[in-house]
This record gives structure tokens, sequence and C-alpha cells, in this order.
């Protein structure tokens, strides 16, 4: 059993840890971070980690940006909070909003903030049941997300995210929650399926999906440009294209979920550009403010605005809203750290070490362990396999994706695993030397954990 420290054992009498075998957590302890700077995060112990997942999918500038922090402090000092209530404004507010306007890949009229991308999608689905009532359709409410797709937490945004973890034993998902097929050609597409027919075949599932629950009740459906906590899972080519088609036809508004992929994670400022996606609206956290303070915005097209705009007349107000909307530190946060992506040109150098990261990636692809290498800017997976050839998984009751990741954790690398599939997603302002630096812990972990698969025979498990 570890020898756990004082601080260790106070976590464990007092700490609720999301996402944690809470059983398992009171024989191994917590892992203490008390320090980071640029990529790297030290431990308690005084240890250092490369930080492969950013915190998560989150911190576009690292640890440790005196500039960002500054910004804060000066918000903290000027005005401590203020809200968005009745009408109240604040010039971070307007300057943020004016910034989210210019920079959004869809068409956007208004900007609406909550604190977390669960809320934020929480918030879509309000938006889009108020819309259709507004506009005379109240039977048409139903949202599809997709199976693997991940959008929150909340009651309402668990139930879109299409993961069984998320929902088991919490009564999700809510009424009007229905999902539809996973687009991973690697492990759903048959035998000779092109990528295109592939996506020509997930499209026909989804427009079977509101045919059989009747146009006349389908609103909306919301997507990930990557599907992040699902796996990292690559949309096949096409398949936005064709989702797009499908939803033009039965009046579905299309929403964006781009939490992990906006802000450059995938080599543009949002994975809306990198893969041609028709939106109608985008959901935002995580890189806005570098996950320096919790903030996530969701964009209004004309539409809807003009639809709340009649529901205000009848209504008499628009009856939703946060005590921490547009908190002024996190919009003070929020535009500092824009400011320093467009002057530093945090993307472009994000496109020029992704050659690096995509290189070693995919070279990964050729360890006996590995069915799929798959990713597109910084962000990306292996999806580990008991035999290449039939693509068959490990006994999910062997718990090798979580194994692994303790593994590289012991090597001095802090990455994520969903089931089997092992994520990357390190800072954008990530070096090629120290991507270099992060798979090289990748590949040793790799051979160390084959001569272990093979010692205690977990393939035939």
């Amino acid at each position: 059993m570890t020898q756990l420290s004082n601080m260790a054992h106070r976590d464990i009498e007092t700490v609720i840890h999301p996402y944690t075998n809470l059983a398992r957590q009171r024989e191994t302890g917590p892992t203490i971070l008390n320090e980071g700077k640029g990529v790297y995060l030290f431990d308690d112990k005084g240890k250092r980690y490369i930080e492969g997942m950013a915190g998560l999918w989150c911190t576009a500038l690292g640890y440790g940006n005196t500039e960002v922090a500054e910004a804060g402090a000066e918000a903290l000092r000027k005005i401590s909070f203020t809200h968005a209530f009745s009408g109240k404004s604040h010039d971070g507010l307007i300057e943020l909003s004016e910034k989210i306007k210019e920079l959004s890949p869809v068409p956007t009229s208004k900007v609406l903030f909550g604190s977390s991308g669960s809320e934020a999608n929480d918030m879509q689905i309000k938006l889009t049941w108020y819309y259709n009532n507004a506009r005379g359709k109240p039977e048409k409410k139903k949202i599809i997300s997709r199976i693997r797709g991940y959008h929150g937490v909340t009651i309402a945004s668990a139930s879109l995210t299409g993961l069984p973890w998320v929902q088991s034993d919490f009564d999700l998902p809510i009424k009007n929650i229905i999902h539809t097929s996973c687009p991973h050609h690697y492990r759903y597409g048959v035998a000779g399926e092109t990528e295109e027919d592939f996506a020509t075949r997930m499209a026909d599932d989804l427009e079977n999906l509101i045919l059989r629950e009747g146009p006349e009740t389908v609103a909306g459906f919301i997507a990930e440009p990557v599907m992040g906590a699902g796996g990292v899972l690559m949309p096949p080519a096409t398949y936005f294209d064709k989702v797009a088609t499908v939803l033009a036809k039965y009046d579905v508004r299309f929403i964006v979920d781009e939490v992990i992929c906006g802000f450059g994670r995938t080599g543009n400022w949002f994975g809306t550009q990198t893969f041609g996606i028709k939106g109608h609206s985008i959901s935002m956290a995580k890189a806005i403010t570098s996950a320096y303070f919790p903030l996530s915005a969701l964009t209004i097209e004309e539409d809807l605005y003009q639809a709340m705009l009649d529901q205000s007349r009848k209504l008499g107000t628009f009856g939703h809203g946060f005590t921490y909307t547009a908190h002024p530190v996190g919009c003070a946060i929020a535009l500092k750290v824009i400011e320093i992506y467009e002057r530093d040109k945090i993307m472009e150098h994000a496109k020029t070490v992704s050659p690096v990261f995509m290189a070693r990636l995919k070279k990964l692809a050729d360890h006996p362990l590995v069915g799929e290498a798959r990713g597109v800017g910084l962000i990306g997976a292996i999806e580990l396999v008991a035999d290449k050839k039939s693509k068959r998984s490990f006994d999910g009751k062997q718990g090798i994706g979580a194994q692994f990741v303790n593994l590289l954790q012991d090597l001095g690398l802090i990455a994520r695993n969903v089931q089997d599939a092992i994520a990357f997603c390190p800072p954008l302002v990530i070096t090629a030397d120290e991507i270099s630096a992060m798979f090289d812990v990748v590949e040793k972990g790799l051979d160390i954990f084959e001569a272990r698969v093979h010692k205690e025979q977990l393939r035939a498990a």
C-alpha cells in the first residue's frame, strides 16, 4: 500500500474527486500538484511532469503566465464584481463580446456568457427550446447528440454526452435528448468502406433517426469538430458537409461544441474552420481564458435573437442568467489571453510545431500495442488494442488505458485515457523539443507496457 502524506490523508477525508474511482482513491491518495511553469507541473515532492493534456484540454498558454495573472489582478482591483442582469454591463463585457463576434466562424448577432462548457451547452438546449416556442413550434424540441460525444455534466448537458459512465445511475438522459451513430471510421466502418462511404452512412443514420422521430419534433443537433473526451475521434472525410445537408433539409439547428477545439487546438481559431462546418451557433470555454478563470460563451444567431426579442416583449423579460455571467475578472483575462494569441501569433506557432506532433504521433501506430494513431493540430490519441490485425480491444475489466496513463505519470508525463484511448493535448505554446520529449516518454512507456502485457498474458484475458 502506498505510504500517504499528511496532506494526502486530509484530501481523502475531505475531497470528492471528479472522474475518479472513489474507493480506490482512499488507498492510492491524490497526486498533489502545487506549481506550474510553461508546459510543466510539479508535485508536492518536487517531481516534474510534462503536462500532456493542457490540464483538461484547456491551458493553451501553459502555466505561470504573469501577464494574464496581472490582467486578472488589475480587474480585481478595479471592479471585483458586477453582473449583467437588468441591463447592467461593463467595459470588459462589451469589448469581449465584440471580439468574439469578430472571431466567430458562424454568423453571430450577440454573445451570451456562462462559466463552463457544461453551462454553455445547457444554455444551447434551453435556447433551442425557447426559439421553437417563440416561432410557434412547441412540438419541435428533440436534440440529437452522438454516441461518444461529450458535452458536459449538468443534467441537460450530461444527457447530451453519449458516454455511459456519465449517465449510469444518474437517471439520464432526460426527455427529448436522443443519440445518433458515432462517426469513428476505425471502429465502426465495415470492411472496404471508404471514409466518404462511411460518412454517407452516418448521414443516412442521422436522417433516418429524424424521420423515425418525426422532423416536426427535432429541433437541434450538437457535435464537436473533434470528439475530445470520447477518445479524440476525427470526423471522416465529407462527414460534416453531409450532416449539414440533412439538418438544413429538416430545419434543425446545428450547434457546434467548440469547448475543446476552440482557440487554436486544431490549427485554426476554431475547429469549425478546420473542418468547414456550417453551423448556426458555437459553444466555447476552456482556452478562451487559457483556463486561468472559469468562463464560457455561446454565439446567438440573428434568427434566435429576434425570437428572444419577441419573447421579451411577450413575457416582459428574458428569464435566464447566472450570478457569474460575464464576470469582469473572467472577461479581462479572456481579453488578455486573446490579445496574446494574436500578438504572439500562437495559432501560427501551433501550426509550425503541429507537423512534429503529428509525425511523432503517427509513428506510434507501428507499435504492437497501438491499433490507431489519430489527431489534428495539437490534439491526438492512440488506441491500445490486444490485436492489431482484428482491432480486438483488451477486456474492459483490465483497465489497460488507466494502467498505461499511470505508467506514463510515473515516467513524468501526464496524459489521459478514455477507456483504452490515450489522449494528448499539450499547451499550444509547447516547443518542438518539448513535443519530442513528450513522445520519447510515450515510446518508452509503450515498450515497458508491452513487456508487462506479454509477461502477464493480458492479451488472452
